[in-house]
């Protein structure tokens, strides 16, 4: 029982949804790059365990700021598991990931660590209390394609393209993530940019930012008859997203950011 306890609480403060949407991201990123079974499970394995050392710093530095508003949803904050169980299962991890990333090839282990990984840490320990709280979101995102292509046998860099598609990904991405916490962070005195500018503005910045995205993916390859259909879909739950009101606006941004991503494996 008291196993059973600590896995689900260590899988609970992984933050398991943005935990597994990257790691599956970067699974179908390998598939489409042509990289063998083997080496796409060594890709996938490396951005799991640093997006593990990344989720689980997070709820480690937040643990005072969580107890302090009451979060219920908060493993390490609620005690369903301790701090120092996740403290050795966080070095656990980073040590795994840059086990991992250097295996990868040199070039990929680089960009992953020093891009991905540390701009995680980064925005968990500093940049989260600050206007530039997008920054690190757009640098991992941006950085995810090439630590895939540089992992191949013989490493290129993705398109420019590519890396602006997933850069504006992860800023609207942290736009949408940071949404449903404002009120919370406010009274803890966190003051992102998100919270600066206000759940207002909020709500139809992060699908004009996606959409943006949008753009990228359908231009940057050439203009086809997907980079249209893409474009009139995305421009649509745009509007659904400005306009709409109640949970609908939510729900819209969150397939823009869908469809981008299917356009980055599709169309990269």
């Amino acid at each position: 029982m008291a196993t059973t306890r600590v896995v689900r609480g260590l899988a609970l403060a992984c933050h398991p949804g943005p935990t597994l949407a990257v790691t599956v991201l970067t699974a179908l990123l390998a598939w489409s790059a042509g990289h063998p079974p083997g080496r796409a499970a060594l890709v996938t394995a490396a951005v799991l365990t640093g997006q593990l050392s990344i989720g689980w710093s997070n709820d480690l530095v937040d643990a005072r700021r969580d107890r302090a508003v009451g979060r219920v949803d908060k493993p390490v904050a609620t005690g369903l598991v301790s701090e120092r169980v996740v403290r050795v299962a966080c070095g656990i991890a980073l040590v795994a990931c840059i086990a991992l990333s250097l295996a990868c090839g040199l070039a990929s282990g680089l960009v992953h660590l020093l891009l991905g990984v540390a701009s995680g840490w980064a925005y968990n320990l500093w940049f989260k209390r600050t206007v530039l709280s997008p920054l690190p979101y757009a640098l991992a995102f941006g950085a995810l394609p090439a630590v895939v292509t540089l992992a191949r046998p013989t490493p290129a860099l993705p398109a420019a393209w590519v890396v602006a598609t997933g850069a504006l990904l992860g800023v609207g991405a942290h736009l949408l993530n940071a949404l449903p916490d404002l009120a919370d962070d406010e009274v803890t005195g966190v003051r992102a940019l998100p919270h600066l500018v206000g759940a207002r503005v909020v709500r139809w910045l992060a699908p004009v930012v996606l959409l943006a995205g949008t753009v990228v993916a359908a231009y940057g390859p050439g203009m086809d008859a997907a980079g249209w259909l893409l474009l009139c879909v995305c421009g649509v739950l745009a509007g659904v997203a400005v306009l709409a009101r109640g949970r609908l606006p939510f729900v819209a941004a969150v397939l823009i950011a869908l469809a981008n991503v299917v356009a980055l494996v599709a169309r990269s």
